[in-house]
């Protein structure tokens, strides 16, 4: 291993012989700011260095500050490390580093290529106390730290890119990006960054650091991680995962010392566990928001849920912690190679008016929810793509909330799954004030929505040429999530050429309302394409049901009292068999013009309701009736059900 005293030696000695050959006998040699022999990085500092910020360092090996020594890094340094498991910067007990990056002129540590695991990453090594005692041994380069002085000062940070850290040393053990052992909480750490390391964004071994401005991308382990007893605090940080494979948000394991966790947003676009304590580990959380992720809160040894509180209350791991987020990845400017995926995810609440851009393929990747005076205008051509994260990934409009789908037929809205499979996702969901059976105020069997009042005319917005497909998300044994429910929406809500497509349960439901649609086209939903309780007592005109997959129920399913629907030009086609219409207890409908083929039994009144309720062009349904010579809806000028994300 080269040394870096050595290179310093020979700097001093050339150095020194410049200055006596221009200087008068009476001037020292003096060297404020030594510089490294062939910009390379590498051995061991004994002595205060000033990096040259004009420069592009190589970091070929272990670059070591000893202790006693101070390391500065000017605004705008760029280190290149070499790829290895033995490449990193440590800074020793009682060693200082000085970064003094700025907004503009960020410091980057990364390896040539960016990749993960590329090299170690960078080391500090503290006074601090940790519960594993004094001058313990670390996992990386065998390192001592810790002591008693919890106010201990390695330095400054500010500003700071370290990317494609994380190489393996063992089978049990890698570096971080940035690895802080025992370090105290006399060290400013502020606006760090730590893209796509193999192991964990930035990890704390005890000590009392507090660390503000993180921003933490595709860390293939954990983004934060904590243990031994560390209690300092974080404080706006932006965690974001879009690729597969990564473990958690945040892991803390060992004793509880009750860190600080303020203004935490992370962001998944591929599920995973947000928050992961281990054995007695706890923090204090304010201003967490969660979204996309599998599990919000996962208590791996069952250690004491009290230990971790949000919000003033006791952590729940039922709830999903969707707020709007208290940190923006658009905060992170200076960050040069960021994503730019924050900008792409819809997430939490609309309280007031968001139009989004159909330039943009969004990501849905937990609930998006229009609240009472929000509206969410959707524009001709937008591609909304819903994460395969079953019953946490819908959009839902609340009493008094309005949705604008302003798709045309030559460019539909696209609302779907990647993949397009059944259960992927939610759907869409509707709540409105008008009547339904269940009275005023009622709860919704999704999400716990409250809807029902007394205005038959509501108006929750309008929705035109919209393709939907993937959803029916299992909610529980009994319930499941439809292609769009609609709770007692109002006459004054516009619906028109929507296509629901490859869903688990229901197509449409209404719940009671009296809403109306026109031009449906419903194919291979694995419950019933039409469905409605409650009273609805609405007009769906221009209906296609296409049934060709085993297992569906039924084209239409009808339940409790009989708010007598009109059905105008309804077409049912199978190519499986199964049940055309079936009515539950006293409901019905007034049908015209009605098609059906290729089912087994076209009428079902399945608890022996009154035929008298379902009448077909006029006269009472009749189930052995084949009812084929009505005249086909005709679809095949509707183009704009083809369309894909």
């Amino acid at each position: 291993m080269k040394k870096m005293t050595k290179n310093l030696a020979v700097l001093f000695l050339l150095f020194s012989g410049l200055i006596f050959t221009a200087c008068s006998e009476d001037n020292d040699p003096i060297i404020d700011n030594p510089q490294v022999e062939n910009d390379e990085l590498n051995g061991e500092l004994n002595e205060n260095l000033t990096l040259d910020p004009s420069v592009e360092y190589k970091l070929t090996g272990s670059f070591e500050v000893l202790a006693g020594n101070t390391l500065t890094i000017p605004a705008g340094t760029k280190i290149v490390a070499s790829k290895g498991t033995e490449v990193y910067i440590a800074i020793h007990k009682d060693a200082d580093i000085v970064i003094n990056g700025t907004q503009g002129n960020p410091v980057v540590m990364r390896s040539a290529n960016g990749q993960p695991g590329d090299w170690g990453g960078l080391v500090i090594l503290g006074n601090g106390i940790t519960t594993e005692g004094v001058d313990v041994t670390a996992e990386v380069g065998g390192f001592k730290y810790g002591g008693t002085n919890n106010s201990d000062n390695s330095g400054t940070i500010e500003y700071l890119v370290i990317e494609g850290a994380g190489a393996q040393i063992n089978a049990d053990s890698q570096y971080n990006g940035l690895s802080l052992y025992a370090v105290g909480s006399g060290t400013t750490i502020n606006n760090v960054a730590i893209l796509d390391g193999a192991d964990d964004g930035i990890e704390f071994f005890g000590g009392a650091v507090s660390a503000t401005n993180l921003y933490l991308e595709n860390n293939e382990d954990d983004s934060v991680d904590w243990t031994e007893g560390w209690n300092g605090t974080i404080t706006n940080v932006y965690v974001l995962h879009t690729i597969g494979g990564f473990s958690t948000a945040i892991e803390a394991d060992g004793v509880n010392n009750n860190p600080q966790i303020i203004n935490f947003t992370a962001v998944s676009t591929t599920g995973g566990t947000a928050l992961q304590f281990k054995k007695e580990s706890g923090a204090t959380f304010e201003g967490l928001s969660l979204t996309g992720y599998d599990t919000s809160v996962d208590m791996r040894d069952n250690g004491p849920l009290a230990n971790v509180v949000v919000e003033g209350n006791v952590a729940n791991p039922e709830v999903n912690y969707t707020i709007p987020a208290t940190v923006s990845a658009n905060a992170f400017t200076w960050i040069n190679n960021r994503s730019s995926v924050d900008s792409n995810i819809l997430q939490g609440t609309v309280d007031g008016t968001v139009t989004l851009d159909p330039a943009v393929t969004y990501n849905l990747n937990s609930s998006y929810i229009v609240q009472d005076g929000g509206k969410l205008v959707i524009p001709a051509g937008t591609k909304i793509v819903a994460r395969d994260g079953g019953t946490d990934v819908y959009i839902a409009v609340l009493k008094g909330g309005m949705i604008d789908i302003q798709g045309t037929e030559a460019n539909p809205v696209v609302i779907s799954s990647a993949n397009g499979n059944p259960g992927d996702w939610g759907g869409l969901t509707i709540v409105g004030d008008a009547t339904t059976t269940e009275g005023v105020d009622a709860v919704a069997e999704v999400g716990g929505f409250v809807y029902g009042g007394n205005n038959d005319e509501d108006n929750s917005g309008s929705i035109k040429y919209l393709v939907i497909s993937g959803t029916g998300a299992q909610i529980n044994s009994e319930s499941q999530y439809n292609g769009i429910s609609f709770y007692a929406v109002g006459s004054g809500t516009t619906v028109e050429n929507i296509a629901v497509l490859s869903g688990a349960d229901d197509g449409v439901e209404f719940f009671g309302g009296t809403v109306s649609a026109t031009n449906l086209y419903l194919e291979n939903l694995e419950d019933d394409a039409v469905d409605w309780t409650e009273g609805w007592n609405g007009t769906v005109t221009n209906v296609y049901v296409n049934h060709t997959i085993e297992n569906f129920s039924t084209a239409v399913e009808a339940d409790g009292a009989n708010g007598d629907p009109k059905l105008v030009n309804f077409t049912a086609i199978s190519t499986t068999g199964g049940t055309a219409l079936q009515f539950k207890k006293e409901s019905g409908a007034t049908i015209t013009n009605l098609y059906l083929e290729g089912y087994e039994k076209n009428i079902d009144m399945r608890d022996g309701g009154p035929l008298a309720n379902v009448k077909i062009d006029g006269a009472i349904a009749v189930p052995e009736d084949a009812y084929n010579l009505g005249s086909k809806v005709d679809v095949s000028t509707w183009t704009w059900i083809d369309a894909e994300l």
